[in-house]
């Protein structure tokens, strides 16, 4: 499989556009951007919502196409994690998501010699179509993390929004790994995300999927969960299964048996997605933006349910920390559960 991948990029490199689509297919903030959307439609409304509700959490629809309720924030800091770009309003998930970021930042520190990691977007406060950067990240259940490591001290509020994203592409050869930036530990980060049971899939671009591929050669079954994308070069987009009871939640389909490894790969290194789009006669629709009424019908009521007091109180962490100081009970840490290093993760 290896070899034919190899056949397919080198037949690939031929085509005089590759340079070009590699050099424009970056990841970080230029991704996805879009103009401020119209008054009334849904990004705008979600977007100007600062607080979650109250309530327990909740994921209405689809990744792409929801809302939540009950929404908990990841600290800013933490022993292994900071959070960047906190202007944007967008630490907020399930607790399930806030509770897995976590448990990685604490065992990729622990045992994969990473020494903890930057969160990017997970969610808005009450989820739902964001302005720019993202289709998807609508319900809490996703996340992305860099994969520049966390550096050994505190980043200011300025330095979090202006530190920029690194790539692990070659810039002047296509859909590369540059190897100059990318090392072990990337590749453990990456296995020991996709370790969680929970974790049903991780977006990477299509040549960290082909690294990991060709040279990952510890335990493969969870190889399968890193599916190839588009961007996320210089992060990766972690997605959770719909959590058991989530009557609302829609799911996506399961990932295929295998390791990912195949000629579903192997289409990323051809000319097929990046081909103009045929010629057509008509002139192109103009793009609809999507209303609160495209939504599932609860995303209004959810945009109508009280907030929190503070966004202090519905921080991970505080319920407990509120009942503990009620009952004199001995606090139980996300960071005290379920870490024992997974035998798949070797020490390569």
């Amino acid at each position: 499989m290896i070899s034919f991948l190899v056949r397919t990029l080198n037949v690939f490199s031929k085509f005089s556009l590759a340079v070009t689509i590699g050099a424009g297919l970056v990841s970080g903030d230029a991704l996805a951007q879009q103009a401020t959307p119209s008054p009334g439609s849904a990004k705008a409304i979600f977007g100007a919502v600062t607080l979650p509700t109250q309530g327990p959490p909740q994921s209405l629809g689809f990744y792409a196409k929801g809302c939540l309720s009950g929404a908990e924030a990841l600290p800013a800091d933490g022993p292994t994690w900071q959070a960047m770009r906190l202007s944007r309003n967008r630490r907020w998930g399930r607790p399930e998501m806030i509770g897995l970021l976590e448990r990685l930042s604490r065992d990729a520190a622990k045992y994969d010699g990473w020494p903890g990691i930057l969160v990017g977007d997970i969610s808005q406060p009450r989820g739902g179509p964001m302005f720019n950067g993202h289709a998807s990240h609508q319900i809490g259940l996703d996340a992305d993390v860099w994969l520049t490591p966390m550096p050994s001290r505190a980043l200011t509020t300025a330095e979090r929004e202006t530190l920029p994203f690194t790539s692990m592409l070659a810039k002047d050869k296509f859909l590369t790994i540059n190897d100059k930036v990318w090392t072990p530990e990337h590749a453990r980060l990456l296995m020991r995300a996709a370790s969680y049971p929970e974790v049903e899939r991780i977006f990477v671009n299509p040549a960290i999927k082909k690294k990991m591929c060709d040279t990952w050669t510890g335990d493969r079954t969870n190889l399968g969960k890193l599916r190839p994308e588009y961007g996320h070069d210089s992060h990766f987009h972690i997605r959770l299964r719909c959590p058991a009871g989530s009557a609302n939640c829609k799911p996506q389909a399961p990932v295929a048996a295998g390791d990912g490894c195949d000629k579903s790969l192997a289409w990323w290194f051809t000319p097929a997605p990046w081909a103009k789009p045929k010629p057509s006669t008509k002139p192109p629709a103009k793009p609809r933006e999507v209303m609160v009424s495209d939504l599932p019908k609860a995303c209004q009521t959810v945009l109508n349910e009280p907030s929190v007091a503070s966004a202090r109180a519905a921080t991970f962490g505080a319920k407990a920390a509120a009942a503990t100081a009620a009952t004199g009970a001995l606090p139980v840490s996300s960071a005290d559960t379920g870490s024992t290093p997974p035998d798949s993760i070797p020490q390569q």
